[in-house]
């Protein structure tokens, strides 16, 4: 005799709402491209739509007319994305550890010090006075430098999950005769993956959405990262698309549809990055967030 298995009811309509949650959120990004690729006289008359009536990759054509412009560009981001994250990653984590460490003196007031990063900033003169004394300008050291002296947020999850973890680890291992740094990297680094996973993110996005050192830094062209170089085309189709048409002239610069091309030439490398650090990222982030 066939058994008759029965249907759960309660997981068949759960799965169905998160399947219609996950469209929904899919809903921005298919939008987007679908304006990406949206003839720009449309968009003036009916707006945004999920299925246009006539198609255009004219935005397109209009960013990438300087191939070479936007080759470099992407090349110099994802080169200051790398190096930025891994660099910031390992000054976060050994001032998490430093902190999260019984034995160092004046540790609280320490802590004092990187939370009041977090209240007050020095404003942006002397920012930029002190980047130009240390020559941090014209070169990649000045998208780089900048941005990496720690986020105060990320060392406190780091170091409030490295003190949720048992401390008989550290002394365990000082009996053994290791050293801080190997106690560091040896045994807390893999024990905090799923931490460092998150603010790896948050870094990474940082350095990759960043377009302010750009602007106040450099001034060589050949080092304008990916982000400043989309700005200015884009700035340069507002400005054209404000300028009033002759009779004779019929052309409309796609600065609506730029926007939208702009989002998704951008997004692409934290897609790619997202899934792999997606499932450290819940766990890091409320574990990092509560002292243990």
């Amino acid at each position: 005799m066939h058994t008759v298995r029965k249907v759960d009811l309660p997981a068949v309509f759960f799965y169905i709402g998160l399947g219609l949650f996950s469209a929904l959120c899919l809903l921005p990004l298919v939008l987007a491209f679908m304006v990406s690729i949206t003839d720009e006289s449309l968009l003036i008359r009916n707006g945004y739509s999920l299925f246009p009536e006539q198609f255009s990759m004219e935005a397109y054509r209009t960013l990438f007319r300087s191939l070479d412009v936007i080759g470099r560009s992407y090349a110099v981001s994802i080169t200051v994305t790398a190096v930025g994250t891994l660099a910031a990653v390992i000054i976060t984590t050994m001032a998490a550890y430093t902190l999260s460490n019984p034995n160092v003196k004046y540790r609280g007031a320490l802590n004092l010090y990187f939370f009041i990063t977090m209240l007050f900033s020095g404003g942006l003169v002397p920012w930029y006075l002190i980047c130009k004394q240390l020559g941090l300008t014209d070169n990649l050291l000045a998208l780089i430098v900048p941005s990496l002296m720690f986020n105060a947020f990320n060392m406190f999850l780091v170091r409030n999950f490295m003190e949720s973890l048992p401390g008989a680890l550290r002394e365990s291992a000082y009996i053994d005769g290791a050293n801080d740094l190997i106690i560091a990297f040896r045994i807390y680094v893999p024990l905090c993956v799923p931490v460092l996973a998150t603010i790896t993110l948050f870094y990474a996005l940082a350095y990759w959405n960043d377009w302010f050192n750009a602007i106040m830094l450099v001034d060589n062209q050949k080092l304008y990262p990916l982000q400043y170089v989309l700005f200015k085309i884009r700035s340069n189709i507002e400005m054209l698309s404000m300028i009033p048409t002759g009779a004779t002239t019929r052309y409309t610069p796609p600065a609506e549809s730029a926007k939208m091309a702009t989002v998704i030439v951008t997004i692409g490398p934290i897609v790619f990055l997202y899934p792999y650090l997606q499932r450290y990222f819940i766990h890091g982030l409320v574990i990092g967030s509560v002292k243990g």
